[in-house]
């Protein structure tokens, strides 16, 4: 029988793949209780290469830095980075139209039109386009900042918890 490895349950080939395992394993397998714990973990991540540019009434944009944390094996920005990111941006453009009750994201759905590189910073413009009493729906587009180039879509649905009246 072979002996106990002393190793990362974690082990991948090449170099970036390395870098990540080493990012995930400092988020959740630290401390397996803490880590399996915390809620949105990918937002954690996603946190550091978001920035806010401008906020309005109804509309959001940031920028997106991608580096080789959030890339797949081509090279290119990974789907589920792309689905956190207009999450975050959908979530946030929402919240300046309806502030006062909770959301919950009824529906998400995204487009891939092209593929964002690495080192490519990308404009992330999001906006309400339609407001009603209990669904607030939002439209995502990822552009790359230099060419004005659409990479991306995508559109969020939420829906306003109702409000009790107890």
């Amino acid at each position: 029988m072979a002996s106990p490895s002393t190793t990362s349950p974690l082990t991948f080939s090449n170099a970036k793949h390395s870098r990540n395992s080493k990012l995930i394993t400092a988020y959740a397998f630290e401390n397996p209780s803490e880590g399996f714990e915390k809620k949105g973990l990918i937002s954690v991540m996603m946190k550091d290469l978001l920035k806010v540019d401008r906020i309005e009434h109804g509309r959001v944009i940031c920028t997106l830095t991608v580096t080789t944390t959030v890339t797949n094996g081509c090279g290119t920005l990974h789907g589920g980075a792309v689905a956190v990111a207009a999450k975050m941006a959908a979530f946030a453009c929402a919240r300046t139209v309806v502030s006062d009750r909770e959301l919950l994201l009824g529906e998400l759905s995204t487009s891939d039109l092209s593929a964002a590189d690495t080192n490519v910073e990308l404009e992330i413009d999001g906006c309400v386009v339609r407001s009603c009493r209990n669904m607030t729906t939002t439209f995502i587009e990822f552009r790359v900042k230099e060419t004005k180039k659409l990479v991306y879509t995508a559109r969020a649905i939420f829906f306003t918890a109702p409000v009790s009246n107890l």
